[in-house]
């Protein structure tokens, strides 16, 4: 069994470069905690705060943040490969350049994100709130993003080959340059009304 820590604060505390390997977290906060360059494999943080924590460089494998808010925390260059990040909010977070790798990020809250740039491939992020969100120059290739929110997202140069578009409102969007394959062309051009012969 997984080693539970629950209801603890963790205030100013240096974990760089840290490995944490099945340790499960329920409902702890984490106030200015410095988790460059850490490791997570397995770990399990359940209904957690973290607030001003640097992810800088972390890298997480097989890793499980469901329902947590991370606000003003900077994840530059972190890489999530696997991870379940269901019903967690991101707030005023630095989230370039970020890469992940497969896993669920369903029920996400990322509105108003700046997401330029970053590497999300292979992800589940039904219904992930992207609204007003900006993934100009982004790769998002192989996501699920059915039902996913995405009014006013600036998709400018991104790569959305693969990905479900099902939701996705053409003209709601800023879009110029974005790469889509001929599967979604014919899914947009339907949107937009016309007859596809």
């Amino acid at each position: 069994m997984p080693e539970l820590t629950e209801d603890t604060t963790f205030r100013d505390e240096d974990w760089y470069g840290d490995e944490l390997v099945d340790r499960h977290f329920a409902r702890c906060e984490f106030f200015h905690v410095d988790l460059t360059e850490a490791v997570t494999r397995g770990a399990v943080f359940t209904e957690c705060t973290f607030g001003n924590v640097r992810f800088n460089a972390s890298q997480h494998t097989d890793s499980a943040f469901t329902r947590c808010t991370f606000k003003r925390g900077n994840f530059f260059e972190a890489e999530f490969t696997g991870c379940k990040l269901v019903g967690s909010t991101f707030d005023q977070c630095d989230l370039r350049p970020l890469t992940v790798t497969g896993g669920d990020w369903s029920f996400v809250g990322l509105a108003g994100a700046d997401l330029r740039g970053v590497r999300l491939t292979d992800v589940r992020m039904r219904e992930v709130d992207l609204t007003g969100a900006n993934l100009t120059g982004a790769t998002v290739t192989g996501v699920d993003l059915a039902a996913a929110q995405l009014h006013a997202a600036r998709l400018g140069g991104a790569d959305l080959r693969g990905s479900d578009l099902t939701g996705l409102d053409p003209l709601g969007v800023e879009r110029a340059g974005a790469i889509i394959d001929p599967e979604q062309a014919v899914l947009i051009a339907r949107a937009l009304g016309f007859e596809v012969g």
